[in-house]
C-alpha cells in the first residue's frame, strides 16, 4: 500500500473544503490560530512512517487527551472507574448538561466534557502529583519530553469556561467528584492544552492500535482493556457525530476542538490529521474528510 502518495492524493482531492468552518474560536487562544493548515501522518504497528504538509506542527490537542487520561485511570481503577462514567453515546453535544442532570451526575462516557472531568478529579485523587504524571505519561507514548502544557490556552480556555464550570458544580452536587472545583477545571483544562503535533500523536496512539499489553511510564492495560478503549473511542469518540464518523470512516478515533484527530486501525496503523476549520459538532472539517477517503481509497475499515 502507497500510503504517501494516498495521503497526497487525498490533500488534493478536500482543497475545496479548505476554506468551510472556523476554528474554535469561542476560546480566545485558539482564535488566534491560523486556520489555513492541514497536516497528517500515518504510523504502521512496524513503524513506516508517512507524513504530508504541517505534520510536524504542534497544536493544542484539546479533548484528544481525555484517551490519555481514560487510560490512566483504567489502570489506576479498572473496572471500578466506570461506577462514575458510563461507556454509552451520548447523542448531545460534548458541553451538554441536560443530560448529565437527568441522569443524576453520571457521565455517559469519557469522552463528553463532564466524563472527562470525572476522570480528572480522579486522577487528582489516585496521585500525588497528577499534572506531572499525565505529562510525563503522554511524552512516554509518543517519545519526546519537549511534549508541554500551554498556560496561554489553559488560561484562556478557564476564563472562558463557564459551561465547564457550571458542569463541574452539577457533578460536585451528586457527589461525583471529590476534589475542589477550581483546582479540578483548572487540571481538566491543561490537559487539554497539551500541545502536539500529527506525528507526536500518531506514535503516540500506536500503543493503542497493536492490542497487546499496555504498559507506559508505569500505566499497565491488558489487551483487553486496550480493545475495550477501543470500542469506547469508536461508539463515543465523536459526541453527536459518531454515529456519522462510523458510517463515513469505519475507525476508533477521537477528536479535539483544535482541529486534530486520530483514529486507530487496530493490528494495522494509527493515523493523526489536522486541520483548524471546523463543522458544527466541533470537528475537523477537512480532517473527516481526509479520513473518509482514507479509508475509501485503501479499502480498509473495521467493517
Amino acid at each position: 500500500m502507497d500510503y504517501q502518495k494516498i495521503l497526497e492524493d487525498i490533500y488534493q482531492e478536500i482543497l475545496p473544503y479548505a476554506k468551510v468552518g472556523k476554528q474554535a474560536d469561542y476560546i480566545p487562544a485558539l482564535a488566534k490560530v491560523d486556520p489555513d493548515q492541514f497536516g497528517i501522518c500515518l504510523r504502521t504497528v512496524d513503524g513506516d512512517t508517512y507524513a504530508f504538509r504541517q505534520a510536524d506542527t504542534r497544536f493544542s490537542i484539546q479533548s484528544i487527551s481525555k484517551v490519555f487520561a481514560i487510560a490512566m485511570g483504567l489502570s489506576l481503577k479498572g473496572e471500578q472507574i466506570w461506577k462514575k462514567v458510563g461507556k454509552e453515546p451520548s447523542g448531545t453535544a460534548f458541553n451538554s448538561l441536560v443530560q448529565l442532570e437527568i441522569e443524576k451526575g453520571i457521565p455517559r462516557n469519557p469522552f463528553i466534557n463532564a466524563g472527562a472531568i470525572v476522570v480528572a478529579d480522579i486522577l487528582m485523587s489516585e496521585l500525588d502529583d497528577p499534572e506531572a504524571e499525565f505529562l510525563n505519561f503522554v511524552r512516554t507514548l509518543c517519545k519526546d519530553d519537549t511534549v508541554d502544557y500551554n498556560m496561554e490556552v489553559a488560561v484562556s480556555e478557564r476564563e472562558k469556561g463557564y459551561l465547564n464550570a457550571a458542569i463541574a458544580n452539577l457533578l460536585k452536587y451528586h457527589g461525583t467528584i471529590e476534589n475542589d472545583i477550581e483546582d479540578v477545571l483548572m487540571f481538566y483544562f491543561k490537559m487539554r492544552s497539551v500541545e502536539m503535533s500529527c506525528r507526536e500523536l500518531a506514535l503516540a496512539f500506536r500503543a493503542f492500535t497493536c492490542h497487546k499489553d499496555f504498559n507506559y511510564a508505569g500505566y499497565a492495560l491488558t489487551s483487553s482493556q486496550v480493545k475495550r478503549l477501543n470500542a469506547v473511542m469508536q461508539t463515543c469518540g465523536f459526541y453527536d457525530e459518531a454515529g456519522e464518523f462510523s458510517y463515513l470512516v469505519g475507525l476508533p478515533g477521537k477528536s479535539g476542538v483544535g482541529g486534530g484527530i486520530v483514529a486507530i486501525y487496530p493490528m494495522k496503523y494509527s493515523v493523526a490529521v489536522w486541520s483548524p476549520r471546523l463543522n458544527s459538532k466541533g470537528n475537523s472539517v477537512m480532517g473527516m474528510k481526509a479520513l473518509e477517503l482514507l479509508t475509501t481509497y485503501t479499502e480498509e475499515s473495521i467493517f
